[in-house]
């Protein structure tokens, strides 16, 4: 976040009105809403709807609960249903449930009446302050607590219950380590059954085997955490549950037949695209301007940074495969989209292998390399815009599939032009180089096999994404273009390659095929042996020029990029 340019932007437009021009100050709960022309005069939108009516009918007859209390939920989802309680489409809100870190639910929500404010940071410099009000329930995912899991329960029998959604991250569905070794608390869950589990999937198993037992209710269980086919993910770790329970004799065979009958229990995929980073000081300094009190961010003890507000880009999609054997409200009425499963395929496809990903993993290699720490201001950069526009229209557009219901080059277009320049988001080249080496296989290398198989083209066509490739083997060696050393993002396979390059000085002529060979054969992080189909000798000569010494890497660019 640029603080200047934010600051600026509201003097300029006289938003700003600190805490001296606006009387008392204003506190996030219920008793500080009440004089709602002071947040009005302050520039917020406020719920426009009976927020007691609504807390009371949800609380009664619940429709939607959703596991994850995050950035993400209370930017997109928490903010989805409130534009559809302001327009009298729907007269319950959302209950919220975390099981990760309780502390959240402890010190963020319940002081703040679930209140959250969402500021949406336009590529324009607009600031939008909205105070989140559609969070009718805060419950805590404990089975050691009586209470808490107690009322869970009962939500998860109630009828009119029809979505429980996620935003738990990739990881949260996994039962297994990073060695493959199940979990501890696994292993201890699916022995002694669903009466008191500890692992997160397997208080979730016990809840839905509650709503089974109250007579096998209809119910979608709807991962929307940005990972692919991530409904069976869900699937899988509450299957392994129902199965291993059932053999035990820990709970019914019917449980299994339940969860298997898509006409009762149904597990959609889903695309979310939404970019929501860590509460940002300057976002703070806004709010604190206004005369909000009571903004410090809390640090968890799990390490978890949450604060009373968040702050989001502008734009967002969620497409959702229209599964839903207990009925849905018409959530497309506020901007989700509904359709198949392949159709859900084609967009992350699209998304993931073409329109984004790998247009911000390149910019955060060569942002990483010339000393960038924003990912906005590597668009002003002549080379970097250029090298994402061919990236992403030239080499890119020519395999994506169109999903239809959202056109690819329309898409690309967002990102480049709005999205990624946009100066108010506080997104840096360094996170998104984060576990590179899981990413390249999917980002590229599904480009890359789409060029090998298709007729009419050639993998030789493809000139960006092997420079992309070489730049990568350049970063490892964790040198910037000044000479510099600077420290590499986390990646699993850092220990794996970085020897590959370990021993390579700026300058020095060395045999770089042989050193890197073992590298560029390996399918798990290309994709494809690049030998095999021709790309590895660019890549070779590509990490030569980007090595011959300090300032080599600017040079490539303008060499190739132009």
């Amino acid at each position: 976040m640029d603080h200047t340019g934010v600051v600026h932007y509201r003097k300029k437009t006289h938003v700003w009105q600190g805490s001296t021009e606006m009387g008392e100050n204003m506190i996030l709960d219920n008793k500080g809403l009440e004089n709602r022309e002071q947040w009005e005069a302050a520039g917020y939108r406020l719920p426009q709807f009976n927020r007691a009516k609504m807390i009371a009918a949800t609380r009664e007859n619940p429709f939607w609960i959703h596991f994850g209390a995050g950035n993400i939920f209370r930017a997109f989802q928490a903010n989805v249903v409130q534009n559809l309680l302001n327009a009298g489409m729907i007269d319950r809100g959302l209950i919220v449930a975390e099981g990760f870190d309780y502390e959240i639910i402890e010190k963020m929500n319940r002081p703040h009446d679930d209140y959250s404010i969402l500021v949406t940071l336009k590529a324009d410099g607009n600031v939008e302050k909205t105070v989140v009000g559609s969070v009718a329930e805060s419950c805590i995912l404990d089975s050691g607590n009586g209470q808490e899991y107690g009322r869970l329960k009962e939500i998860f029998r109630k009828d009119s219950l029809q979505m429980v959604s996620f935003t738990i991250t990739e990881k949260g569905y996994s039962l297994v380590d990073g060695k493959g070794e199940m979990l501890p608390a696994v292993e201890a869950d699916l022995l002694a059954g669903p009466e008191r589990p500890e692992s997160y999937i397997g208080k979730v198993a016990s809840l839905l085997y509650s709503r089974y037992l109250d007579g096998q209710k209809p119910i979608a269980m709807v991962s929307m955490d940005n990972c692919s086919h991530n409904g069976d993910k869900l699937y899988d770790a509450i299957d392994a549950f129902a199965r291993g329970w059932m053999e035990s004799g820990k709970a019914e065979k019917g449980f299994l037949d339940y969860i298997h009958n898509r006409d009762k229990v149904s597990f959609p995929w889903t695309m979310i695209d939404k970019i929501t980073p860590r509460p940002d000081d300057s976002v703070e300094e806004i709010l604190k301007k206004d005369g909000i009190e009571g903004l410090k961010p809390v640090i968890t003890s799990r390490n978890t940074y949450v604060a009373p507000f968040v702050n989001a880009e502008e734009c967002e999609y969620l497409i959702i495969e229209d599964s839903f054997p207990n009925g849905r409200p018409q959530l497309e009425k506020s901007g989700l989209i509904f359709t198949d499963r392949k159709t859900v395929e084609k967009v992350e496809r699209m998304k993931v292998c073409t329109c984004l990903n790998p247009l911000h993993t390149t910019l955060a290699v060569y942002g990483c390399l010339l000393g960038y720490v924003k990912i906005s201001d590597e668009m002003k950069d002549t080379q970097l815009r250029k090298l994402v526009e061919i990236i992403g229209y030239q080499e890119g557009l020519p395999v994506v599939v169109d999903p239809g219901v959202l056109n690819p080059k329309e898409f690309i277009d967002t990102v480049l032009k709005v999205r990624i320049p946009n100066p108010f988001m506080p997104d840096t080249p360094q996170r998104i180089a984060t576990d590179t080496s899981q990413k390249l296989a999917i980002r590229f290398g599904e480009t890359i096999k789409a060029y090998r198989d298709a007729e009419g083209l050639d993998t030789a066509d493809l000139k960006m994404i092997p420079l992309v490739f070489a730049g990568w083997l350049r970063y490892l060696m964790a040198v910037d273009d000044k000479g510099e050393a600077f420290e590499l993002s986390p990646d699993p396979l850092l220990d794996t390659v970085c020897p590959y390059v370990r021993d390579i000085k700026l300058g020095e002529n060395v045999d770089t095929a042989s050193k890197l060979r073992p590298v560029l054969e390996d399918k798990k992080i290309f994709g494809v042996n690049l030998y095999e189909v021709g790309m590895a000798e660019l890549v070779c000569s590509y990490f030569r020029e980007l090595t011959a010494g300090p300032g080599a890497v600017r040079t490539v660019l303008e060499k190739y990029v132009g």
